[in-house]
């Protein structure tokens, strides 16, 4: 098995190891980021707003999605795309704790940063 690019989450007990590779952490903190959080219009790919995007190319980290591990602590960066007149700092207070939830509770990994980058405006309707 590849484990380039893959966090030991369980090594070598008696069922086994579980290695997660780098862009299932970057797949999650997409969807938490872009699902359920008004004024945000999706991840910013450097060319279009991906939205809600995470989910696709096995292998590939979304882009707009960096995920670091050091010592077992996760560090994400996100560019984010929002919709014109939402109120920046509460948006990004919500994407933040969404976005450490979701990484502790479905990989029990913990999150040590999770740094924004408010990438695009939009006049957009949101989600479709």
């Amino acid at each position: 098995m590849d484990n380039k690019n893959a966090y030991a989450l369980r090594e070598d007990d008696k069922a086994g190891s579980v290695y997660l590779q780098e862009d299932v952490v970057a797949s999650i903190a997409s969807l938490a980021a872009t699902r359920d959080i008004d004024g945000v219009l999706g991840i910013y790919d450097g060319s279009q707003e991906s939205r809600g995007r995470g989910i696709g190319n096995p292998g590939k980290a979304p882009k707009g999605v960096s995920v670091d591990v050091h010592h077992g602590i996760v560090d994400v960066d996100l560019n984010i795309s929002i919709l014109y007149g939402y109120n920046i700092p509460a948006i990004c207070q919500k994407v933040q704790t969404k976005v450490k939830s979701m990484i502790e509770n479905m990989t029990g990994m913990k999150v040590g940063n999770v740094n924004l980058r408010i990438a695009g405006v939009s006049m957009g309707k949101g989600r479709s």
